[in-house]
């Protein structure tokens, strides 16, 4: 595809697609051999495929939109320099590292673009289950795809939430599911618990193949932000547990509990 012949923002979000592409594959690279796992400050694990991933990463996004801020997990926890600025990426380089750890597939690449504290552009690529999902939320369009074994985009289709019915799908998570969380949902009509791993639980949302995903637990800015992209250019949403649309850009680039959903807001959590 030629950049030349798209507009500004379809040429900026195909440009992140291929950085991303670039930095799934040797995450991916990674995976599949021998990997320390280290620790982080705060005790949480990283790997050689986080820092050589945001490296990819952030080499592509100066290439491609030079002067605009970015804060990446990696280059974050070591720096903790934040910008205070209406415009900048939010990078995670593997989301669903403990997934990554335990040989569980289901770890993403996530790239967003924060305006005026909200996201307008996301791009996860889950490379070792071959899955890419793309948003622009002031496009309001948001695609699925395939990708092949050298790293092609296949199989493009358009994804969209689903009508809720009388009882809801919930994603849940493999690793971080707590007593908030878990109180919480016994307030609501549950059918099925579906488990995924990462930010893919916002893209299933995003797809339509769930109804509702609370997280009554901190997060980091850069954990949500492509997936919440995605699920708003998709027609959903993502609230905090007062019913205030998520924002970014906020101390600590960290978010409070959250509940994203589709088609059907839900109630907020009861506080005892």
């Amino acid at each position: 595809m030629l950049l030349s012949s798209l507009s500004p923002q379809a040429a900026l979000l195909e440009g992140l697609v291929q950085i991303a592409l670039q930095a799934g594959k040797r995450a991916l690279e990674i995976y599949h051999g021998d990997f320390t796992v280290m620790k982080k400050d705060d005790d949480s694990p990283v790997t050689q495929a986080d820092r050589e991933a945001e490296a990819i990463i952030l080499q592509g996004l100066k290439k491609l939109q030079p002067g605009v801020a970015v804060i990446a997990e990696e280059e974050y926890a070591k720096t903790k320099k934040g910008y205070n600025t209406d415009s900048f990426f939010l990078v995670d380089p593997i989301d669903g590292t403990q997934e990554f750890v335990n040989k569980r597939d289901e770890f993403t690449v996530n790239i967003a673009l924060i305006k005026k504290a909200y996201p307008i552009l996301g791009v996860i690529y889950a490379p070792a289950i071959n899955r890419l999902y793309v948003g622009d939320v002031l496009a309001k369009t948001a695609w699925a795809a395939d990708t092949t074994e050298d790293f092609q985009i296949e199989n493009r289709n358009s994804i969209q939430i689903r009508e809720a019915g009388e009882k809801w799908d919930v994603m849940t998570s493999f690793s971080h599911n707590n007593p908030a969380t878990e109180a919480y949902l016994k307030q609501l009509p549950i059918e099925n618990r579906i488990k995924a791993g990462s930010s893919l639980k916002l893209c299933l949302l995003a797809e339509g193949k769930a109804d509702i995903y609370p997280r009554l637990s901190p997060t980091h800015e850069w954990d949500t932000a492509a997936g919440h992209a995605i699920l708003l250019a998709a027609g959903g949403n993502v609230i905090d547990e007062t019913g205030e649309n998520l924002t970014y850009g906020k101390p600590g680039y960290r978010n409070p509990g959250f509940i994203a959903y589709g088609s059907e807001q839900p109630p907020l959590p009861v506080k005892k």
